[in-house]
């Protein structure tokens, strides 16, 4: 899963320093640029036959080893039409093949990408990207307090180059799913990442390298570039901890959950009172630190909260949500509580108690509209025994007509007037009884037959019962 992270990460770089070299008309150095390029496709076609040994999805295997094939067929093809290019800089033809090989290999190197993300578990990929994106921002950190320009634009690059593969991925996978709560709380994270949190700290990295840079160099606000870069880490977390919101319980383990405390900040930097976001996670520290007898009685709370989820999850996925405000508000109101349960267990994304605080009030917002709608849905319907009444006295002038019906068919003789009315003839015939035994049964004495019953009142016959003496109408 390291390769396949690693290796998809800014797939056209290798190709464009080869075609800049050889749109100078330099073929030393397009023949230097040309092994580095080949280098890099054969360790892409070799991530992508590692990635088809561990996966057990058989179609997307075919598919993945037919685009590394393409692939490997389409280097040396690149690779000469660069050299054509490298001789003759000039020439229109040779720059029309070389963007012609460039589309291609472009376009095949995507088709690869997305074939070896289908085979590819998201939760494991997100995963070795988070802890990549955290080893690369400490990187970035070193690099600035060591002054190291190349180091850290390099290492930023790389960060950028990571968010904008989680978020590909992700939006991707989301493509796989019904739209709904859980959907759009990936998407909104996605988003947050890419207009928010990337540009942040695109924008620290261009100062920092700016200033570093000038002669002489400038001092750089290094708090600022910690916090951006914090974000960026907190921002794939919560793209993780989304998509594993998806999941239902008996897919998910325990491990998937375990977080690591995020702590950049350098030994050397001014305290701030940016200190209080990290002193504000003690709180979940504590819940963390909690004796094991404890802990055990949090976990018991938590296996039978996690059961009544799973009960809300089938409920509730039985509806479409789409215009159904009562199914939205109830899957809202399970994200939060599972927020608020993971921070009992000293996880998830609620840091301290003033996170929990406004957890519940979100959750009693919520409750507050359900009762609402409700409520309405009560107040516009009638009660149960007004409704049975109105069916009963509905059946009972079903029968009264069928019974007049057959009254007027059958006792009175049409006249000449009638008979000109051109009325449907309806032919009324008893339906036969049911078969009966010949002897009748002698019931067992079970000590009540010198019991006096008492006299019956009127009569109440079963409207379905009344119509079944009937057979059905036939038109003469």
């Amino acid at each position: 899963m390291d390769h396949v992270s690693d290796s998809f990460l800014e797939t056209n770089v290798p190709l464009l320093v080869l075609i800049e070299a050889a749109k100078n008309g330099n073929e030393k150095e397009v023949k230097e640029y040309a092994q580095v390029f080949r280098e890099h496709a054969n360790k892409l076609i070799e991530v992508a036959n590692l990635a088809c040994s561990i996966s057990n999805n058989e179609e997307g295997v075919k598919l993945v080893r037919m685009a590394a094939s393409q692939l490997e067929t389409l280097c040396p093809q690149v690779i000469n039409a660069a050299l054509a290019l490298a001789a003759k800089p000039n020439s229109k033809v040779a720059q029309d093949n070389m963007d012609l090989f460039k589309e291609q290999w472009e376009k095949q190197v995507r088709v690869l990408t997305d074939a070896v993300d289908d085979i590819t578990s998201i939760d494991d990929f997100l995963c070795v990207s988070e802890n990549h994106i955290l080893e690369d921002v400490n990187k970035c950190v070193i690099a600035l307090q060591e002054k190291d320009v190349d180091g850290l634009d390099r290492t930023a690059g790389a960060i950028r180059g990571r968010a904008a593969r989680v978020v590909h991925v992700v939006t991707s996978e989301m493509d796989n799913y019904e739209p709904g709560v859980y959907t759009e709380k990936v998407l909104e994270a996605t988003k947050l990442l890419t207009d928010t949190v990337m540009p942040r700290f695109t924008e620290q990295v261009e100062s920092a390298v700016e200033a570093l840079s000038a002669n002489p160099s400038q001092p750089v606000d290094e708090n600022e570039f910690i916090d951006a870069s914090r974000l960026v880490y907190d921002g794939i977390r919560d793209i993780r901890k989304a998509v594993l919101m998806i999941r239902t319980p008996e897919e998910l383990d325990d491990s998937d959950f375990e977080t690591e405390d995020f702590d950049v900040r350098s030994r050397t930097s001014v305290q701030t009172e940016d200190d209080q976001l990290i002193a504000g996670q003690s709180a979940r520290a504590i819940m963390a630190q909690l004796p094991q007898e404890q802990k055990a009685k949090i976990a018991e709370q938590v296996a039978s909260f996690q059961e009544e989820k799973s009960k809300l999850d089938a409920e509730v996925s039985k509806w479409d949500d789409s215009g159904n405000d009562i199914i939205v508000l109830a899957k809202q109101m399970c994200m939060i509580m599972m927020e608020m349960t993971d921070f009992t267990r000293g996880k998830g994304p609620l840091k301290n108690t003033s996170d929990v605080i406004s957890a519940a009030k979100k959750i009693a917002e919520a409750g507050s509209r359900m009762d609402k709608l409700g409520r309405t849905i009560a107040d516009n319907l009638d009660s149960a025994m007004s409704l049975i009444q109105a069916a009963k006295n509905l059946m009972n002038t079903v029968v009264s007509t069928v019974k007049a019906s057959y009254v007027a068919s059958t006792k009175y003789q049409k006249s000449k007037g009638m008979e000109s009315l051109n009325m449907p003839a309806i032919s009324w015939r008893m339906k036969a009884p049911e078969k009966k035994p010949l002897v009748k049964r002698e019931k067992q004495d079970d000590g009540q037959t010198n019991r006096v019953k008492r006299s019956s009142h009127k009569k109440h016959v079963n409207p379905v019962q009344a119509l079944s003496e009937f057979k059905a109408m036939d038109s003469i």
